[in-house]
């Protein structure tokens, strides 16, 4: 077998599985116990709704499994945050001192070349391959390219923004 990790964005809450049993309006199997300590998981990326509560797919965790899958989307490190980021999500750290600002991941593209300063580099009509790249949006509202500063390197203050 190959090993593999993944990474998504959940919604989660404590619950034991004697709780989870009682919220499925299921009966407790009798080869279970139903105080053991977990997490009831909302898949909010997919999946068809197996509840009326919820939105996304719901299942049922135990602890320990939960602990070493899932990380909080508040206080990440860096490492996560970028995690984050190459799934599509927007990221920002609380010791950020303007409101507003995040960072995001922009796609890969091409670019026709038409316009300065790129024309006096190239002929107008070349295709430039523009590469993934990270863009903040600043406290002004304006998109500015992004690069990682030490602090932000080694905060573990990022979170996912909405």
């Amino acid at each position: 077998m190959e090993k593999y990790i993944g990474t998504k964005l959940i919604n989660a809450k404590p619950m034991s599985r004697a709780e989870y049993n009682a919220f499925r309006k299921w009966d407790m199997p009798a080869d279970e116990e139903g105080a053991d300590e977990g997490f009831l998981v909302e898949y909010i990326d997919g999946g068809v709704p197996n509840t009326a509560t919820y939105a996304g797919y719901v299942s049922w965790s135990p602890t320990d499994v939960f602990t070493n899958t899932y990380r909080a989307a508040t206080g990440m490190s860096f490492s996560l945050a970028l995690d984050a980021l190459k799934i599509g999500l927007k990221v920002s750290r609380a010791g950020w001192n303007g409101k507003n600002m995040f960072v995001f991941l922009v796609d890969g593209s091409t670019f026709t070349v038409n316009r300065a300063p790129l024309l006096g580099i190239y002929p107008e009509g070349t295709e430039v391959n523009y590469l993934p790249h990270v863009d903040m949006r600043a406290a002004d509202g304006t998109i500015v390219p992004w690069l990682c500063s030490q602090t932000d390197l080694l905060a573990n203050d990022w979170a996912i923004v909405d």
